[in-house]
């Protein structure tokens, strides 16, 4: 077996919860679900399907926010995005439009047509979903390829730091969610792709690629 991520041989055996055995790597620091356990795509949707992810409520907005104000501070006027991993109900691509800054989307279950993946943007974001990746080595290379030079990619993810108890924290609980981020692990995909790393806050990291006008690479 090898890391979903860096593809290190031998990610060593993590924790059991609930029956469901993890893995973690040592050398990008990843969690991952072993692939035997990973669940199917009918039980992927279903499990989407009861996210209520609504424009018009203000709660979600605000949660969203914590991703799109960070990301817009940092946007040129007029840059074009995609929302990867949209869900059921797209609303950052909403708050983000409305913010002068006009955003396709794609989902693999709710807005599966691939033509947005045949460009490339100044910006994509990934709120709520690379820990959905059953192949983050690969997803994460698609995200390259759709940056333009200097683009950001803006991710939304709850990190796993080793103060917490892994086998009670509530990230765990969703079936659906398969790997897990530490700031190593962060920190390990900047320096793969030769991205910055800012993180404006714990759960919010934001890449940027190499591009004019960008900070010498290297620092993260």
């Amino acid at each position: 077996m090898r890391c979903p991520l860096c593809r290190s041989p031998g990610p060593r055996s993590f924790a059991r919860v609930d029956g469901v055995p993890y893995r973690r790597c040592a050398r990008c620091r990843l969690v991952f679900v072993e692939p035997d356990y990973r669940p199917g795509p009918d039980e992927e949707r279903a499990r989407y399907e009861t996210h209520e992810n609504d424009p018009a409520d203000a709660g979600y907005r605000a949660f969203l926010d914590r991703l799109a104000l960070p990301l817009a501070e940092r946007l040129s006027p007029g840059a074009e995005g995609l929302d990867y991993g949209s869900g059921p109900g797209p609303t950052l691509s909403v708050m983000l439009g409305e913010r002068g800054f006009r955003t396709q989307t794609y989902d693999p279950f709710f807005a599966p047509s691939r033509e947005p993946l045949r460009r490339r943007y100044d910006f994509v974001t990934c709120s709520e979903t690379v820990e959905h990746f059953f192949d983050p080595g690969q997803e994460f290379e698609t995200l390259d390829r759709l940056l333009r030079p200097g683009g950001w990619l803006a991710v939304m993810t709850a990190v796993f730091t080793d103060d917490l108890d892994f086998g009670s924290w509530w990230y765990v609980r969703d079936p659906t969610h398969v790997a897990f981020y530490a700031p190593e692990t962060l920190e390990w995909i900047a320096t793969h792709f030769r991205w910055t790393l800012d993180r404006p806050t714990t759960n919010v990291a934001l890449f940027r690629q190499a591009g004019p006008g960008t900070p010498p690479i290297g620092g993260v």
